[in-house]
């Protein structure tokens, strides 16, 4: 009888930039025996390098990788760790069984970590933190175990204790089997990267044994009323109660380690082992279906192939030609890394791609014979950042328009949107290496080459004071001639009042059947006013006038309306009005004050504050100059570690302050 094959289980490996991702990525391949060799940073040789961020030289998209781990399968799934790629991060995770949050050494740093700590309590995915680079830093564990503590929502439970020689951890302490292990240095023996030691005599773990077993005590009656009784627990109940509030996300277990060297890998990768179970989590966030069924949690336009979506098997089994979600599948594939493997069918647990599925989209959720968006599918993230778009070959714009459409489907962050004021296409996200990022892949996947620049601010006019002005249009060139003649009353109305326009013409002096082509010489001059702005928030009033039975026409009086406007504008004191939004930012306590001195170097104006929650966020309403908005989101990113958040929305307009 052949041996069951166990279901594969996926874990992202998620964090902030620069936390060491890709190096614990590699270093899990290299243990597990996957690949031979490391490939290193510097010359972008690890498998986590995905192609389109090489450029970049950072994560802008998630690379997933299968390994075989003690013969169980396992996906690994390496997730950008800049939050301008958040969306990407949301939608791997959404079909995760496990997340593994790579942090800093530094406890200064721990903060970085606090929007995914945060997503991964409120999305209840179990995770694991391991404490990366661990070889840099002299400051003690604890220390950082702390910090990270403090912007935890769930409490951390320490699994290792180190071993310290000289200042340098050597090893650790498992504080559940109570034993010690020494790094080996990289070197390997049947892919065991530790060996046991004695646990030296100056270590005193005790403490922080019991205090690991009161905070699984929480959450485990047996193992409390054990406690409460001063019994030892058996370790195996120790570890069947971790792996039981891991995978009911009431805890989170840290580790330690140093990813280039290999340390603590080994140790990692048991944990995941033994702790996580195959779809327990994901099954909570799929609605019910009949089997199989499968969710799409990514879209991707591979070139010489064409449309792919990317799923998670959630149950049974699909093949190569099958209908699924009401369509045929036209090729499935398995990832690896950038490579994609046809093969001729998927079973339950798996990732892999369905190939030209044109009506399936980013969140869908499949069946045979339905295909549902998700409502547990992560939403879109409001874009706070733009560009202006034009191709650099002149007659492109239709193919431009159609890569952009397919970019948005392959990131749901991304939006298209032609601004009718500035007469520019836009393209919102959620920062700047965001949308460079997408420009190169419009050029080296879609073969479209767009220029991108900073947008034009909306600006409008409006003016300040009341005139009454004539405009007249008298032409006379042989047979009929031109003929108008209008008295205009040009009024100052509220803001966001828009354009009025009435008659009050007694006795006939226009006739009627020229009013509505004066109405339309009035709005052709307020598309461009003294400023070279639309001119909004005033009324105009037709009130005298006079005509030509023969030379007047519908033409001459639109002209002679446009006369008037030129003549009368001017001398209604007219004056620039810039859009203002209203903006909440959302950061982390230890930046507010930070948050608030960027506010006001940005003409922002501040309305209100909010509490803070949990995690120690706290909120700021403002009003901000729609003009300063770029540069506030980025400095506001810079300030805050990359922790803080904005949301937004057009409120009025307000007049320009005099410099």
């Amino acid at each position: 009888m052949s041996q069951k094959i166990s279901q594969p289980r996926v874990a992202a490996i998620v964090g902030p930039y620069n936390s060491g991702k890709t190096s614990l990525l590699e270093s899990l391949l290299y243990v597990t025996g996957t690949i031979d060799r490391k490939g290193t940073a510097l010359d972008l040789t690890r498998v986590g390098d995905a192609t389109d961020g090489k450029k970049k030289q950072t994560g802008v998209e998630t690379t997933f990788t299968a390994v075989r781990f003690l013969d169980e399968p396992w996906f690994f799934a390496d997730c950008p760790g800049s939050s301008e790629f958040s969306q990407e991060v949301y939608n791997t995770l959404s079909i995760c069984d496990v997340a593994i949050v790579v942090c800093d050494p530094d406890p200064a740093r721990a903060v970085m970590a606090a929007p995914t700590l945060k997503y991964l309590k409120e999305m209840a995915i179990p995770h694991i933190i391991f404490i990366n680079k661990i070889e840099n830093t002299k400051a003690p564990v604890r220390e950082i175990f702390d910090a990270l503590q403090n912007i935890s929502e769930l409490p951390l439970i320490l699994r290792e204790i180190p071993i310290r020689e000289d200042d340098k951890i050597t090893g650790f302490v498992d504080l559940i089997s109570e034993r010690a292990y020494a790094f080996k240095n990289g070197e390997y023996k049947d892919n065991v990267s530790t060996h046991l030691v004695k646990i030296p005599d100056s270590l005193k773990h005790d403490t922080e044994r019991q205090e690991m077993l009161e905070q699984l005590a929480d959450h485990n009656d047996a193992l409390l009323e054990k406690l409460l009784e001063d019994a030892i627990p058996a370790k195996e109940e120790v570890f069947s109660s971790l792996s039981a509030a891991l995978g009911e996300n009431t805890v989170v277990p840290v580790f330690f380690g140093a990813a280039e060297q290999d340390a603590g890998v080994f140790r990692l990768l048991k944990t995941l082992r033994h702790d996580v179970k195959a779809l327990q989590n994901v099954r909570s966030r799929m609605p019910e279906s009949s089997s199989p069924n499968a969710q799409v949690f990514k879209t991707y336009y591979a070139p010489h192939i064409g449309k792919l979506s990317y799923i998670r098997l959630i149950e049974g089994e699909i093949s190569d030609g099958n209908v699924f979600g009401n369509e045929k599948i036209n090729g499935l594939y398995t990832i690896d890394g950038i490579k994609l493997v046809k093969t001729p069918s998927v079973q339950s647990g798996q990732i892999a791609a369905l190939g030209k599925m044109e009506q399936i989209k980013t969140g869908d959720f499949l069946s045979a014979n339905s295909c549902e968006p998700n409502p547990l599918f992560p939403q879109p993230l409001v874009p706070v950042y733009a560009m202006a778009l034009k191709p650099k070959k002149t007659g492109e714009e239709v193919k431009m328009s159609q890569a952009l459409a397919k970019l948005c489907e392959e990131d749901l962050s991304l939006q298209v949107e032609f601004n009718k004021d500035s007469a520019e296409m836009l393209l919102w996200g959620q920062g700047q290496t965001q949308l460079e990022t997408a420009l190169e892949k419009l050029e080296s996947r879609f073969n479209v080459s767009i220029e991108g620049s900073k947008p034009k601010t909306p600006y409008k006019e409006t003016i300040t004071k009341s005139v009454k002005v004539q405009g007249k249009h008298k032409r006379q060139s042989g047979g009929h001639g031109q003929y108008g003649d209008v008295w205009l009353e040009i009024k100052p109305l509220a803001r966001g009042s828009g354009f009025e326009f009435s008659q009050t013409i007694v006795g006939g002096a226009v006739p009627k059947q020229y009013f509505s082509a004066i109405e339309d010489g009035i709005r052709d001059y307020l598309a461009k006013g003294v400023f070279g702005y639309p001119v909004v928030d005033l009324a105009v009033n037709l009130y005298d006038g006079s005509y030509h039975d023969v030379d007047s026409s519908d033409q001459a009086f639109k002209t002679a309306a446009q006369v008037g406007m030129r003549e009368g504008i001017p001398q209604c004191a007219p004056v620039v009005l810039e859009p203002i939004l209203t903006i909440t930012v959302s950061v982390y306590s230890d930046f507010t004050s930070k948050a608030q001195r960027c506010l006001s170097q940005h003409r922002g104006q501040i309305l209100g504050f909010g509490g803070h929650d949990q995690a120690g966020i706290e909120t700021i309403q403002a009003y901000l100059p729609q003009s300063e908005m770029a540069d506030f989101v980025i400095e506001l990113r810079s300030l805050s570690m990359g922790t803080g958040k904005i949301d937004w929305h057009y409120d009025h307009m307000q007049e320009v302050p005099k410099s």
